[in-house]
């Protein structure tokens, strides 16, 4: 996403779909989510719309089905609510960021565990 407008745009979607998500989509599939981000291509035709889904990974991957089921409603939102020439297309990822992060910090625990000081 460049410029400001793709940013603003990213925002806007970013806070419809959560909107969304909490009052209007009742998908069994879908548990809880949180939307993390929104990217944008640069002509703003595209929105891969990253979610953090809380399960097992196969509950998480329930969760998208769900919620990619429900791209083509939440596209006709984002096109009643934001003035733009083309509403984009939405496709939900999930967002691997925490929990790589967590695989990370895990890794970063041990090697400084095995690094104490001798004394």
């Amino acid at each position: 996403m460049t410029g400001h407008r793709g940013e603003r745009v990213g925002q806007r979607i970013q806070e419809i779909v959560t909107r969304l998500l909490r009052k209007e989509i009742r998908d069994p599939r879908i548990g809880f989510v949180t939307v993390t981000g929104v990217e944008l291509t640069r002509d703003l035709h595209h929105a891969k719309v990253f979610v953090s889904a809380h399960g097992s990974p196969e509950e998480r991957q329930r969760a998208l089905q769900g919620l990619n089921s429900s791209a083509p409603f939440v596209r006709r939102a984002v096109g009643r609510e934001l003035s733009l020439r083309f509403t984009p297309e939405i496709e939900f990822l999930e967002d691997l960021g925490a929990e790589q992060g967590f695989r990370v910090e895990s890794i970063l625990r041990e090697l400084h565990d095995e690094q104490e000081p001798e004394e």
